[in-house]
């Protein structure tokens, strides 16, 4: 049957505002349709990156509320389809799609950021477990978060890349502390994670051990990956526990009071057409100087969007997103940069002032607030740029005396 008359139906028979969103999202897992990119049996349909923008237009056009988002969708999931084992993908991907378990990321390190593979949290085995102890930071969601995917040491042996493996953690035991890390945006999106003999089941390794960074290499790929079709959730970037037992029509009603949030806008590309509304607005469209930073914000969106089909084709073929991901990410950096000077330099003074003071309540504010964190997250701008540098470009790698001596030896 053609995808469109097949989700038509579909959303025509299942499709009511006033389910519980437990429910909702329960039904967009069971059927396939809220990932439609995934495997059959773990809670996809295997369509193509077009059936599956054509399933994401209906949803659009009919105002369904999407499937979840967040790192479980967006990283978790995509990893344990290339790697995981079945059994992982048993335990696992149903809890992701019905957003009833939410995931983060402990990778980062405050020794080890753009340098991840020079990680310093260790895991022990013991038995049929290992035991982690390290820090963690910057990471998003913490505080709310049933399991994680955790980079962690298991040979310090080997070199820094060799000597890692990747486990799915889970957050809610003993050994796990968060602590929230406040930003200049005034939110706590971030946090950092302390892991004091945390337990992790042998069987909850993700990839083979001491195979940890091309496992590590999937994920980063799909975080940098802005045409990624296995991530689009629809179902709000929010940060925090989904109201699963809300009506869905209460979920999708925005709060009055609520301040804005520059994650959300940031992750949705929420703020990207207000300079040119704004510009509309005030009169200023036709400004030649403006005119042309409204151009060059088109260009760049062109140029994420060209990016991004050029993932999808890869994606159709059954690949993993490549090197050239970054590309992508260095150029949504960059958009948001140009997005936050245009829009704030449009609203003249009234660019000082913050939330219901300021024009459209502040969301240019908070946007550009967050827009720091956007150009080191999932990789800092100068890791892109080496990364395109040398495996696209092919230029000669930066000299790491380190990289084939053991971990241990390396001085910290």
């Amino acid at each position: 049957m053609n995808v469109n008359v097949e989700i038509a139906q579909w959303l025509s028979t299942n499709w009511d505002p006033e389910l519980p969103l437990r429910r909702w999202w329960s039904l967009l897992a069971e059927s396939g349709w809220g990932f439609p990119s995934w495997p059959e049996n773990w809670c996809g349909r295997g369509l193509s990156a077009r059936d599956t923008k054509t399933v994401r237009q209906e949803f659009s056009r009919r105002g369904v509320l999407g499937p979840p988002s967040g790192i479980g969708p967006f990283l978790a999931a995509p990893t344990l389809i290339s790697h995981g084992t079945p059994e992982q993908l048993a335990k696992y991907m149903t809890g992701i799609a019905d957003g009833s378990e939410l995931w983060c990321q402990l990778f980062s390190e405050p020794g080890a950021g753009s340098d991840l593979a020079s990680l310093a949290t260790r895991a022990e085995k013991d038995g049929d477990e290992y035991v982690v102890t390290g820090q963690k930071v910057w990471t998003t969601g913490a505080q709310f978060a049933d399991y994680a995917i955790l980079v962690a040491r298991t040979n310090p042996d080997q070199p820094k890349h060799k000597g890692l493996s990747y486990f799915a953690l889970d957050m809610k035991q003993q050994g796990v502390e968060v602590r929230p890390l406040k930003e200049m945006t005034g939110g706590a999106t971030f946090n950092e994670v302390f892991l004091s003999e945390a337990r992790i089941p042998a069987a909850n390794m993700i990839g083979e051990p001491g195979e940890g960074w091309r496992v590590t290499m999937t994920t980063l790929s799909h975080e940098r990956d802005s045409g990624n079709p296995a991530s689009g959730g629809g179902g709000g970037n929010f940060i925090g526990a989904p109201p699963l037992d809300l009506p869905v029509s209460e979920f999708l009603k925005p709060t009055k009071d609520e301040k804005p949030d520059g994650f959300e806008l940031a992750m949705s590309g929420g703020a990207v057409g207000l300079p040119q509304q704004m510009a509309s607005d005030n009169g200023s469209s036709t400004d030649p100087v403006v005119r042309q930073e409204l151009m060059d914000i088109y260009a760049q969106r062109e140029v994420i969007r060209l990016s991004g089909l050029r993932a999808k084709a890869k994606a159709r073929s059954g690949a993993n997103p490549g090197p050239e991901s970054s590309t992508g990410k260095l150029m949504g950096s960059e958009l948001g940069r140009m997005v936050r000077e245009t829009g704030l330099r449009l609203e003249g003074p009234y660019g000082q002032l913050m939330d219901d003071d300021a024009p459209e309540g502040g969301l240019l504010q908070a946007y550009g607030l967050f827009q720091p964190a956007m150009s080191i997250a999932g990789g800092s701008d100068e890791i892109q740029r080496n990364i395109i540098g040398e495996r696209v470009l092919g230029l000669p790698k930066e000299p790491d005396v380190g990289r084939d001596q053991p971990w241990r030896d390396l001085p910290r």
